[in-house]
């Protein structure tokens, strides 16, 4: 996800829309009859995918059909904030990367993993044509890559066990602000290589035709592991839960249904989604059809979806991306 400074502006932007989400957000009954909870509140992320979700999950019904009072998203700009304000308790439903909501878990925050919603497919390392021809291909040369990211200590990993590269030693790592930027750099010529991930992938080769994938984590670790290389998910936090025990099948039925849709109708969701995403239409359904924005839920309340995160939190924890492993209060069941 991109980081983007928050101006006023946009804080003003997110503070109008948080009234919708309290006055739309309460009073729904569950499809099972039951009194759901009141005031559960949610957020997306602008420029980003995650508008595709939350936009589809409000088109269709899904919040609704499923008990789910939760009208419309906060938007935030700035992926700090985003996060921040999740673990400060400000809304209850938050759509980011796993190993994020594990290492904040890790430092106390009451928050509980519910799914996951896509693969480590995402993560990419590109090049120009004429660029290195394999990962091997990037010794010495110069890989712009945003160093801040939990995402680029996640493809250092991957790399490092199933490359033996370790990228900070075996390249030469340019820091950038954002994953848009690694692509900009590598079109401009002024890096061998980038460290980003979808839609900047598809951005990309959209701009420059030739421009190629080098190294793509999460199909490498699937073919490597055979496993899943979790990236995006749901976390929810532990006093929402306290307040509606049926309230995280209810998330996982809407967001599998809610993914469901977007792969079968994938055109449909994109349209949904609009300029809200802020990216274009057509980059969009490129980063889908090519599997590299593989939507794919996988609960937790399943032994298959704990050992997804356990495989990967195991790998990174190896390669020195978290300090230690989740226990089972993690996951959401």
């Amino acid at each position: 996800m991109n980081n983007y400074p928050i101006s006023r502006r946009a804080l003003l932007r997110a503070a109008s829309a948080w009234a919708p989400a309290s006055v739309l957000g309460v009073g729904l009954a569950s499809a099972g009859g039951a009194s759901a909870q009141a005031g559960l509140k949610w957020a997306n992320l602008s420029p980003g995918f995650t508008t595709l979700l939350t936009d589809y999950i409000v088109a269709k019904g899904l919040d609704k059909a499923n008990g789910l009072p939760l009208g419309k998203p906060t938007a935030y700009t700035a992926v700090t904030t985003y996060y921040n304000d999740f673990v400060a308790g400000n809304y209850d439903v938050c759509i980011g990367s796993w190993d994020t909501f594990a290492s904040r878990y890790i430092a106390g925050v009451p928050m509980q993993y519910v799914c996951s919603v896509t693969t480590g497919n995402m993560i990419n390392i590109v090049t120009q044509a004429k660029g290195p021809a394999t990962i091997q291909d990037i010794k010495g040369k110069t890989l712009a890559a945003p160093q801040s990211t939990g995402t680029y200590r996640m493809m250092r990993a991957v790399v490092k066990e199933l490359a033996g590269i370790d990228l900070e030693t075996y390249a030469v790592v340019q820091n950038v602000d954002n994953p848009a930027a690694s692509v900009t750099l590598v079109m401009a010529n002024r890096a061998d290589a980038g460290l980003t991930w979808e839609p900047n992938v598809s951005v990309g080769l959209k701009r420059v035709p030739d421009m190629r994938v080098l190294f793509n984590a999460g199909e490498e670790y699937r073919r490597r592991v055979n496993l899943d290389l979790p990236y995006f998910g749901v976390a929810v936090r532990k006093e929402a839960v306290a307040r509606d025990p049926q309230l995280v099948a209810r998330l996982n039925k809407a967001f599998a249904e809610c993914i469901e849709g977007i792969n079968a109708r994938t055109q449909e969701a994109v349209t949904i989604a609009g300029a809200n995403s802020g990216i274009p239409a057509d980059v969009l359904t490129t980063a889908i059809a090519s599997k590299r924005l593989e939507f794919k839920h996988v609960s937790m309340q399943n032994e298959q979806g704990r050992r997804s995160i356990l495989s990967a939190n195991e790998f990174l924890v190896r390669n020195g991306a978290l300090t230690k492993l989740v226990d089972n209060g993690f996951f959401a069941a």
